[in-house]
């Protein structure tokens, strides 16, 4: 009788890492260290800049604060294992923190699109309805949007979670340096349709819902931008966009090209292996530039607290 190896669940899983590249793992972990302490560092002048300063606690720098709180917990809860793999070869990763990955990894991204939807929503309010707009987002208004944007993440993500954990697995290799869904399913003996089918369906409801309704929005503030009469208001009406658009951008567009390894298979691994890597580092790095150098509050609040704290030492 013909035997097969087939566990339930592996202790560990092996990561591969980004096939063809690994002679130049020690240089590439150079520039993602420094991206990952430079998203460390301004999501965390974002955070102290809004909780420092009165005057910003506001729905925009409120949905600005959660946005940076989730690229600190995306890049964090992948970062710091990728740094590992490339420096030290650390490959080995043991199936519960794969898990843990897979989660937050596939559940805040999730959670971000939300957010990133409800500041949308935010500045249609502030632009088209201004009138309205503290009657429209009072501060349990805003609770509840964020809340909602969370639990969305988290309830989708634990039925996949769940999935995967049932499955029997014929390999510990992850064709990946990081414990993307697709990957670890693709190690699965047996009938893994459940897990693709609910993955795919899940990532293409919150991308296609919220991406529609971020463009509606946008659709009607352009209008009303159009319509202004002054050239200056204009110009500040879109500056005041332009920077939600840029990280709406940022998010998107990696991702959307990352997600087409599922249908065409015409780009290399390792580049949408690289791909899927800095998208969960780029956008966490470039959120607070762009919205610091965008947003006077946040450029004065970060250029006071750089001054005022060696003054208190």
């Amino acid at each position: 009788m013909k035997h097969t190896n087939h566990t339930q669940n592996p202790a560990s899983f092996l990561l591969m890492g980004i096939p063809g590249l690994e002679s130049s793992y020690f240089g590439i972990a150079f520039p993602f260290c420094a991206m990952y302490a430079l998203a460390v560092l301004g999501n965390m002048a974002v955070l102290l800049v809004v909780h420092s300063e009165p005057a910003l606690h506001q729905p925009t720098y409120l949905f600005l604060c959660m946005l940076s709180t989730i690229d600190l917990v995306l890049c964090t809860s992948t970062v710091p294992k990728l740094l590992a793999l490339f420096w030290a070869n650390a490959a080995e990763i043991a199936f519960g923190a794969c898990a843990a990955q897979m989660f937050f990894i596939h559940g805040f991204s999730t959670a971000e699109s939300g957010i990133l939807l409800a500041m949308a929503f935010d500045h249609y309010l502030a632009i088209c309805r201004p009138l309205h707009y503290g009657s429209f987002l009072p501060p349990e208004t805003v609770s509840k949007l964020v809340t909602d944007a969370l639990l969305r993440g988290l309830v989708l993500m634990t039925p996949l979670t769940c999935l995967l954990a049932q499955l029997s697995y014929c390999s510990r290799v992850v064709a990946h340096s990081l414990c993307e869904h697709m990957a670890v399913v693709k190690l699965a003996y047996g009938d893994t349709k459940p897990n693709n089918i609910y993955g795919i369906t899940a990532a293409t409801l919150v991308v296609g819902t919220d991406s529609i309704c971020i463009a509606v929005s946008y659709t009607f503030i352009l209008r009303v931008v159009l319509g202004l009469s002054s050239k200056e208001a204009r110009a500040k009406t879109f500056g005041t966009c332009g920077s939600h658009l840029g990280v709406i951008l940022l998010f998107y567009t990696p991702g959307l090209f990352s997600f087409t390894q599922c249908f065409g298979q015409h780009v290399s691994r390792h580049i949408h292996i690289l791909l899927a890597d800095l998208y969960l580092i780029m956008p966490p790095m470039l959120n607070p530039i762009i919205c610091g150098t965008k947003t006077k509050q946040i450029r004065t609040g970060a250029l006071l607290l750089l001054t005022w704290g060696p003054a208190q030492s």
